[in-house]
């Protein structure tokens, strides 16, 4: 809904042509009649930013996996059917890539229906696998991490792997521009290290300005990526020992000038951060798939999860100093095991097999 699963379409689509593939990008949302997907995505980001209780119910009644009849959104899905079924018509591709929850409900349904005569391989952005990435129809599934493909496995049948997180290649090389940001952070700072504070592209979480104040408090500098909420930005603004960002178009180089990120939603800027060698911790998620997201990752070990004020400090000053930095660090960069652009094409071509959770097949 937000910009992650954008940055990870257009990242395979760029690996793909440069294998010599054709690439048509399509969003979902645009797919379903009426203007629906805009009220659709205008509904998830108000629930979100303003009634985050209510997203939480709706995560728990739709998401979370459970016994039983449970409600689901293949039928929202299935409205878009007749878009997608005759943008295959017209561009003839050897697969479809969802890379968000509600077009693999869709591809899997045509795949189940036989309507879609062409592989359906799943990208799965999520640490924590909900039920609605999930449905037997689709081929393919790869995923960022072996736990998460294994949960695929179990509950699907079908083939899945985890060859990491899709990551643009300027975040896992030196940045050239991270030298121009120590710069600009120790003149706000006047020395304290930087730590960033992620909200995503829409700038939401919960208590963002007290957790800012507070680690100014503890010696640090909070460096905020408000994303394009521009009253988040002017609020953070006017508070003393706080810098503000809009959208940053160097991350790359702004992440190699901090010490650690303080993520809520385990999303594509926490995998970024990874890929940088830039240590995360889990903080105040956003309810929902970001809240499942940050426990799984501080389960697998590729982040910290604090749950109070003093279990951030204390695991920022573990993230961004001495031997438990560069545990993190290498933690986060084993995520990185393959190319998933790699396994989209060995799927396309009929080449793809086995549960490969890393390097290896360890099942099939």
């Amino acid at each position: 809904m937000g910009a992650g699963h954008d940055a990870v379409a257009a990242e395979l689509g760029r690996r793909l042509a440069g294998g010599g593939h054709r690439v048509v990008r399509a969003d979902v949302l645009d797919l379903l009649p009426g203007g629906l997907g805009a009220a659709v995505q205008a509904g998830y980001r108000a629930a979100v930013r303003r009634l985050p209780c209510a997203y939480a119910a709706v995560y728990a009644a739709f998401f979370r996996p459970g016994q039983g009849p449970r409600p689901g959104s293949a039928p929202l899905a299935g409205l878009a059917a007749e878009r997608l079924l005759a943008l295959v018509r017209e561009e003839r591709p050897d697969a479809v890539v969802p890379v968000f929850h509600l077009a693999a409900q869709l591809t899997g349904r045509l795949r189940a229906e036989g309507r879609l005569r062409v592989p359906g391989v799943v990208v799965v952005t999520d640490f924590a696998v909900h039920r609605q990435w999930l449905h037997r129809g689709n081929d393919v599934h790869l995923c960022v991490c072996p736990e998460a493909a294994a949960e695929v496995l179990r509950a699907t049948g079908r083939p899945a792997a985890a060859p990491g997180p899709v990551v643009p290649p300027e975040f896992r090389s030196p940045a050239p521009g991270a030298a121009r940001w120590w710069q600009v952070l120790a003149g706000v700072g006047g020395g304290r290290p930087a730590v960033l504070l992620s909200a995503g592209a829409w700038g939401t979480g919960s208590g963002l300005l007290g957790t800012a104040g507070m680690l100014s408090r503890a010696g640090y500098l909070p460096v905020v990526l408000c994303g394009r909420n521009d009253r988040l930005r002017a609020r953070l603004d006017r508070r003393p020992g706080v810098m503000a960002c809009g959208w940053v178009a160097d991350l790359p180089g702004l992440m190699g000038a901090c010490g650690a990120l303080v993520d809520n939603a385990a999303g594509q800027t926490a995998v970024q951060a990874l890929a940088a060698g830039l240590p995360v911790v889990g903080y105040r998620p956003i309810p929902g798939h970001g809240l499942a997201g940050v426990r799984r990752m501080g389960e697998i070990g590729v982040a910290a999860y604090a749950r109070d004020p003093w279990e951030l400090v204390a695991a920022l000053d573990a993230a961004t100093a001495g031997e438990g930095r560069e545990r993190s660090i290498a933690a986060g960069r084993s995520l990185f095991a393959g190319d998933t652009a790699e396994l989209v094409a060995e799927a396309t071509q009929g080449r793809f097999s086995g549960c490969r959770t890393g390097p290896g097949t360890v099942g099939s």
